[in-house]
């Protein structure tokens, strides 16, 4: 067994492309449209979807905001330097809500950023 996918909905599909792929460096694998249903889904990753975990987003036509509730927490990303991640992702646009340091009462650097539609992203830095 291998974790496939984590579906998140979006209000405006391009915009949270355009976030994935122009910031944080994904790429758009496949998308979709359900024209009987009124959807369309957007597979975004680092590589394959044969090998890697990617992010689905799906996109209900007419739909611009959800309530995220309380339940969930982030996605995580491992980045080799978590500061210069940042610095990246402010000069692309991208929302740092967390700047890069230490988690508290630990020393893995971490940091997280927000995406078009409010998720929590946290990138953790690789150790060496």
């Amino acid at each position: 067994m291998r974790i496939l996918h984590t579906m998140l909905r979006v209000g405006n599909l391009e915009h949270s492309i355009e976030f994935y792929t122009n910031v944080l460096g994904m790429r758009l694998l496949r998308q979709s449209d359900n024209e009987e249903y009124e959807y369309t889904l957007a597979f975004l990753g680092y590589g394959d979807e044969s090998e890697e975990a990617v992010i689905e987003l799906t996109y209900n036509w007419g739909k611009s905001e959800y309530e995220h509730g309380t339940a969930f927490g982030h996605i995580a990303i491992e980045v080799d330097d978590a500061y210069q991640a940042c610095e990246e992702i402010k000069s692309r646009g991208g929302t740092v809500s967390r700047e890069a340091g230490p988690v508290k009462g630990g020393t893995t650097i971490i940091a997280f950023v927000k995406d078009p539609d409010g998720y929590s992203i946290e990138l953790i830095q690789a150790k060496s």
